[in-house]
C-alpha cells in the first residue's frame, strides 16, 4: 500500500504532462487556424525572405552573403521564438487568468509548462520551415549538407530552445503584462541581433562588439547553424576562421542549465502571488491604460 500511495504522486505528474502534449498540440493547430497569428508569423517570415532576395547580389569571402544569411536567420528564429515566445504567451496568460485556472487544479501548472513548451517549439519550428524551404530556392540550395548535418541542425535546435525558453518564461514571470514583456525581450534582443552576425559577418564589427555578442545564445545559435549548412570555404568569415563548436555547445548548455536552475524556482513564486483578487487589479490596470 505504500509503494503505491508513492507511486501515485509520480502517476500524476506523467498524467499532467501528457495532458500539457495534448492541450499544447492543440493550442498549436489553434495558432495554424488564427488569421492574426498566421499573418504576424507569415509577415515575418516573408521579410526574412526578402533580406535573402535582396543580398543575392552580394558576396564575403568569396561565399553568397544570402547563403551565409539562410542559417543565421535561422538560429535566430530559435532565440526569438524561445525567448520572445514564452515570454508573451506566460505574460498574456497571467492577464486573462488561464494560468490561475490551470493553478486550480491538481497538477495544473505541470501540464500548463509542458504544453506551453510543446506549443512554443512547435511554433518555433513551423517559423524555420516557412523560411527553410523557400530560403533553400533562393540561394540555390545548401549543397555541401548531408544526413549528419541536418541531424546536427536538430541538435542546435533542440539546445537552442532549452537555452532560451527558460529565459523567455523568467522574464514572463517577471513582467506585470504582456506589453511590457514584449519590450523586455523585442527590443533588446533586436541589439543582439545587430551585433551577432546574423545579417553581415561578426568579424565586420568592432571587437568590443564581437566580445559582447559572444556572451548571448543568438551569436552561438546562428555559428551552429552556419557551421552545419554552409561549405568549408565559407568558415573563412568567422572569428578565428573556426566554427568553433566545442564552445557553441558549452555555451549554450552554460544557458541551459542556468535556465533551468532559475526558471522552476521563479515560476513557483510567481504562481504562489497569482489569485483572483491579484488578476482583477491587473485588469483595472489594463482598463485604466485602455482610457
Amino acid at each position: 500500500m505504500r509503494a503505491t500511495a508513492q507511486a501515485a504522486p509520480g502517476s500524476l505528474v506523467i498524467a499532467a504532462s501528457r495532458l500539457g502534449v495534448v492541450r499544447g498540440l492543440v493550442e498549436f493547430r489553434q495558432t495554424l487556424l488564427s488569421p492574426a497569428e498566421l499573418f504576424w508569423t507569415l509577415f515575418i517570415n516573408v521579410a526574412y525572405i526578402l533580406v535573402l532576395f535582396f543580398q543575392r547580389g552580394h558576396s564575403v569571402e568569396g561565399s553568397s552573403l544570402a547563403l551565409l544569411t539562410l542559417p543565421s536567420i535561422l538560429g535566430m528564429s530559435v532565440a526569438f521564438g524561445g525567448a520572445q515566445g514564452a515570454t508573451s504567451i506566460l505574460a498574456t496568460h497571467r492577464e486573462d487568468g488561464t494560468l490561475l485556472r490551470a493553478k486550480a487544479i491538481p497538477n495544473g501548472m505541470t501540464g500548463y509548462l509542458v504544453a506551453q513548451l510543446v506549443v512554443t517549439s512547435l511554433t518555433t519550428v513551423f517559423g524555420i520551415v516557412v523560411v527553410l524551404i523557400p530560403g533553400l530556392f533562393l540561394v540555390g540550395g545548401i549543397p555541401s549538407a548531408g544526413v549528419g548535418d541536418w541531424l546536427s541542425i536538430v541538435g542546435v535546435l533542440a539546445l537552442g530552445l532549452l537555452a532560451t525558453l527558460p529565459l523567455g518564461m523568467i522574464i514572463g514571470s517577471s513582467v506585470k503584462s504582456a506589453a511590457s514583456g514584449f519590450g523586455l525581450t523585442f527590443l533588446p534582443m533586436c541589439g543582439i541581433v545587430a551585433i551577432s552576425g546574423i545579417f553581415y559577418p561578426i568579424t565586420a564589427l568592432a571587437g568590443w562588439l564581437q566580445a559582447i555578442a559572444q556572451v548571448f545564445p543568438v551569436y552561438w545559435l546562428g555559428l551552429g547553424m552556419r557551421a552545419a549548412l554552409l561549405p568549408d570555404a565559407a568558415v573563412a568569415a568567422e572569428i578565428g576562421e573556426s566554427w568553433r563548436q566545442v564552445q557553441m555547445i558549452g555555451v549554450l548548455s552554460v544557458w541551459s542549465i542556468v535556465g533551468l536552475v532559475i526558471a522552476p524556482s521563479v515560476l513557483r513564486r510567481m504562481a504562489r502571488k497569482e489569485s483572483g483578487s491579484v488578476m482583477e487589479a491587473r485588469r483595472e490596470r489594463a482598463l485604466h491604460r485602455g482610457y
